[in-house]
């Protein structure tokens, strides 16, 4: 079955009581707490609500599950941490780092999507919390699915032991970093600082550090013939990095991101990234603010085969 990079279906999770999240606040230097933390809850909701508008306006199909008032997480808007769903039907669970976390994973959301799609093997790596290894899924890993290569900045969120499993798990081969910024603070996520398309790659390259990690990064990228759109540390801290390719059920592809980010672009990037699809982006600013993640965050994608093609 061939890996395409990008699908047309989506999970996202409708938050309830989502705000700033003391435990992950220690390794998210993108994280700032607003004063008023029930309005961030509602503000948060409207956003989403608006994300996901923005989507299904542009032909994406997007599962919405609704995220439960017990138990309390604050961070349950960003599935693709505890989650990831393959074209050869494997379903991946992950380690998470802070215990709060944890609780994201839900078993009725793998049902649920059962419904339309068919899993065959649930991978659940999520053992690995014992030994203190975590690896949060497509925010510690930025996949080139069509080429099987997994990028992954290593930090305290991304161990490269679980990195190693994975990739023996889906044949897949790691092209591992460190990456810092530029106050010299390791970035807890390598999608903050990078996305993979089909045809291009964004990457903030000023945040590899070591230019023997960041030459053979640029390397694997040209190898596989994507066009490499250096962004800056501005950008990255504007979520540039955070974005995510994904199809409309018309095949059309879309470049997904916050306002934040595409604010931030010049307008040759712009241009160079509408070579390869519609930007398509949505005002996210509290989620961004409090939870330090954006529009790529917000969203797991579902490579499943559907259930009702197979005989």
């Amino acid at each position: 079955m061939t890996n395409q990079q990008s699908t047309s279906n989506i999970l996202m999770i409708r938050p309830v009581s989502f705000g700033f999240n003391e435990q992950t606040a220690e390794s998210n230097a993108f994280q700032t707490r607003d004063a008023d933390q029930q309005q961030v809850q509602a503000n948060a909701l409207a956003e989403f609500d608006g994300l996901v508008r923005v989507l299904r306006d542009n032909g994406v199909n997007v599962t919405v599950i609704d995220d439960t008032a017990e138990p309390h997480t604050p961070d349950s808007i960003f599935p693709n941490n505890w989650v990831s769903f393959h074209t050869d039907g494997d379903v991946f669970l992950y380690p998470m780092q802070a215990e709060n976390r944890r609780l994201e994973r839900r078993e009725d959301i793998i049902r649920k999507l059962e419904d339309t799609f068919q899993v065959k093997h649930i991978i659940d790596l999520s053992r690995f919390e014992h030994e203190n290894k975590f690896l949060e899924g497509t925010g510690s890993m930025v996949l080139d699915r069509e080429n099987k290569i997994v990028y992954a900045c290593l930090s305290p969120r991304t161990d490269e032991r679980v990195l190693a499993v994975f990739c023996e798990q889906t044949g897949y081969k790691a092209v591992s970093f460190y990456a810092a910024d530029e106050k010299g603070l390791a970035i807890y996520h390598t999608n903050v600082l990078m996305c993979v398309g089909s045809k291009f790659v964004v990457i903030c390259l000023d945040s590899i550090n070591n230019d023997i990690e960041k030459q053979i990064v640029i390397s694997q990228i040209e190898r596989t013939g994507k066009e490499l759109i250096p962004i800056s540390f501005y950008q990255m801290n504007h979520f540039a990095g955070n974005m995510l390719e994904v199809k409309n059920m018309d095949s059309d592809t879309l470049i997904v991101m916050s306002q934040s980010a595409y604010t931030s672009l010049t307008d040759q990037q712009k241009a160079t990234l509408s070579k390869y699809g519609k930007l398509v982006y949505a005002d996210i600013h509290t989620i961004e603010n409090n939870g330090g993640g954006s529009a790529r965050c917000m969203i797991a994608e579902v490579h499943l085969p559907v259930a009702n093609l197979l005989l």
